[in-house]
């Protein structure tokens, strides 16, 4: 009992106003970089505690590589606790983290290009000196080649304006990088990552660091060659080695992989789950310095990862070190309780009489012997969440209300999250195609939607058109078909757009190019895109913005997860209905509405792929013509040649500077 607490009808007041347990419970990829929940450390701590001893053991030599399996069923808090150790080792630094969950596997026969996808975009989170992972790898580089001792963020702050009094300074460091690290097959790799360190070229940067291309003028301006599709997944695991051993050179890397549960097969006949596991053994024999953990349920480990060929080989690596993780006891619920209450109560500025008010400790202690998992916890915390003496609050007569708190989760994510979706044409296909089956049966721009089914291709024609809608449109049978196109890269583009005007080997009576960029001119796209749009074809061309499509992505990821939500797919449904999610939605309505034959306005330039934020802000979201081509050098967004480079007020002292350590620290103003 504490003597001096808030006033009782102050607390009740706040009780009455808010229910701090009444939200989604689901810790998703989102809240590993982001808590959203509160940390009980003594949850489980033999786990975390087992893992950050062998990260210490790798940080004193005793040795190198480390796997660690986490065992658990559902529920139990497998991400809770990857989350408690990403948390940690964001306060400690020393260390980088990277993580893999269920939308970052994808297709499995693409397990490497899909890693190297995620250790990308792993490394873009901040660490724990303040800028994105791969910044502080670039300033190591640059601090190691030059002998100096660059802090990240002051070598953030100040190298956009260096990289314009010195426009190659970047492929100047790296061949000063490249005399230290020669084990390096890939110089541009080098080159890459330096380049992070430009605010206006880094998105472009971490894209190509991913294995995705960049749209040619882009590639040609940063010095960085582009990959064929051919050879992605083939180069994906070198690169993802040879961006282990430079991590492995200056931190010791902790990889979790996590929600390995699931239906999905590749070609060999493994399911997700078997292939990580020898994703993992492959790693394994590759990180210079680093902690392999992977989390599962236990039926999974006995049933799939020992069910391996040479499963020992498997198990001996990733299998380590094994956590079994625990049930609540009593103590754990009245402490996870009081924490939960603690941050409520902070941010109401209110201190109550004991920790776990307006609960009675020996009821939650008495839940402790059920051996509930923590999510179990919370809920009954939710349902009896009522000022002291008053009547139990009536259950929840809303059957959509978990759905609704799924969405906004969700959706309040994909705040932050949006640009790892927006350039992934086939995750944003799968969205609209989820949506386009709650229409199915209605009439909407004078369409009656009758079917939506994927388009099955042939090998070759595979990953560009995506799926069909069958319906009838005044009396007249209608087969549009939609390819989702994102990618920037002319050839790919071109390739899409082809196959998206044969209408008779494609079976559609109507094509539609779903884009937020625009089509470089003079290439075959260009000519196709004007074919589909004519009037012999009668194409469409829909604009893709992301407030239209991220309503579609939350609730695409939360069927995507509805057992770890626990709602049903007709209560999606019913959800989607009664938000008028689908009807209402903008890319859904023009899909099916009467074709413009028009170009949209305000696309985003393909020449240069995607724009950061900042520099879209810059210049005003247009495309550039030709009175604005003199400002192109202040956006940073264009080869400049000789004679540009004369006019430019970036323009560089000509004088050959031959010591590259005082170029940067007089750049750099140090």
């Amino acid at each position: 009992m504490n003597d001096f607490h808030s006033s009782i009808a102050y607390l009740d007041q706040a009780i009455s106003s808010q229910n701090p347990f009444d939200r989604s419970l689901i810790v998703r990829s989102n809240d590993i970089w982001k808590p959203s929940f509160p940390d009980v450390p003594s949850i489980n701590a033999h786990a975390s505690d087992g893992v950050f001893q062998a990260i210490e053991q790798i940080r004193a030599g005793y040795r190198t590589v480390s796997g660690i399996t986490i065992r658990a069923e559902k529920g139990l808090g497998k991400s809770h606790l990857i989350s408690r150790i990403r948390s940690r080792l964001l306060e400690e630094g020393g260390s980088f983290f990277v993580y893999m969950s269920d939308v970052d596997y994808g297709n499995l026969n693409r397990v490497h290009a899909n890693f190297l996808n995620t250790l990308s975009l792993s490394l873009k989170q901040i660490g724990n000196e303040g800028v994105m992972q791969w910044q502080e790898l670039a300033t190591a580089l640059i601090n190691e080649a030059l002998g100096k001792n660059h802090i990240p963020q002051n070598l953030v702050k100040q190298f956009s304006g260096a990289l314009a009094k010195n426009p190659k300074l970047v492929d100047r460091l790296t061949e000063k990088v490249l005399q230290l690290k020669s084990n390096i097959e890939n110089p541009y790799l080098i080159q890459a990552i330096l380049w992070t360190l430009s605010s206006e070229k880094v998105s472009f940067a971490t894209n190509w660091l991913s294995g995705k291309s960049l749209a040619q003028g882009q590639a040609d301006a940063m010095g960085l060659p582009n990959s064929t599709e051919e050879d992605k997944e083939g180069e994906a695991f070198q690169t993802v080695c040879q961006i282990l051993d430079l991590i492995g050179d200056y931190r010791t890397l902790v990889i979790g992989f996590d929600e390995l549960e699931s239906v999905d097969r590749n070609d060999a006949g493994f399911n997700r789950a078997q292939v990580v596991a020898l994703l993992v053994k492959d790693l394994y024999g590759k990180i210079k310095r680093g902690v392999l953990m992977t989390a599962m349920f236990n039926e999974t480990w006995q049933f799939q990862i020992k069910a391996l060929p040479h499963a020992e080989s498997v198990t001996a690596r990733m299998g380590e070190k094994i956590f079994d993780l625990k049930h609540l006891n009593a103590d754990d619920v009245v402490t996870l309780v009081s924490q939960w209450l603690q941050e409520f109560y902070d941010s109401k500025s209110l201190i109550p009489p004991y920790s776990v008010y307006p609960f009675d400790e020996a009821e939650l202690r008495e839940l402790g012997k059920e051996k509930l998992i923590v999510r179990k916890v919370l809920e009954e915390c939710a349902k009896n969440w009522k000022v002291p003496g008053e009547p139990p609050p009536p259950t929840a007569a809303d059957p959509l209300h978990q759905v609704e708190l799924a969405f906004n989760k969700e959706l309040n994510a994909l705040e932050t999250t949006i640009e790892k979706y927006f350039d992934d044409s086939d995750i944003l296909a799968e969205a609209l195609y989820f949506g386009f089956l709650s229409v199915k049966g209605e009439i909407l721009e004078e369409v009656e939607v009758e079917e939506i089914e994927k388009v099955k291709t042939k090998a070759a024609d595979r990953g560009y058109l995506h799926f069909r809608i069958r319906g009838k449109e005044n009396g007249r049978s209608v087969k549009i078909v939609v390819a989702v196109v994102q990618e920037s890269r002319s050839k790919f583009v071109s390739a899409a757009l082809k196959r998206l005007i044969q209408y008779q080997k494609f079976d559609m009576t109507r094509g539609c190019l779903v884009r937020s960029k625009d089509v470089k001119s003079n290439t075959v796209g260009k000519q196709c895109l004007d074919q589909l749009l004519s009037p012999e074809l009668g194409g469409e061309f829909v604009k893709l913005k992301s407030e239209d499509i991220k309503p579609l992505l939350a609730i695409y990821f939360v069927n995507k997860a509805r057992e770890d939500y626990e709602v049903t797919e007709e209560q999606i449904q019913q959800f989607i209905v009664h938000k008028n999610l689908t009807q209402e939605n903008y890319l859904i309505n023009e899909i099916l509405s009467a074709p413009s034959g028009q170009i949209p306005d305000g696309l985003l330039s393909a020449q240069w792929g995607q724009i950061p934020d900042g520099l879209l802000e810059k210049c005003e979201m247009a495309e550039l013509d030709e009175c604005e081509m003199a400002e192109l050098d202040e956006c940073e967004m264009a080869e400049l040649d000789e004679e540009s480079m004369a006019e430019s007020t970036f323009m560089p002292d000509t004088t050959e500077i031959n010591n590259l350590d005082e170029a940067l620290d007089k750049l750099l103003g140090q």
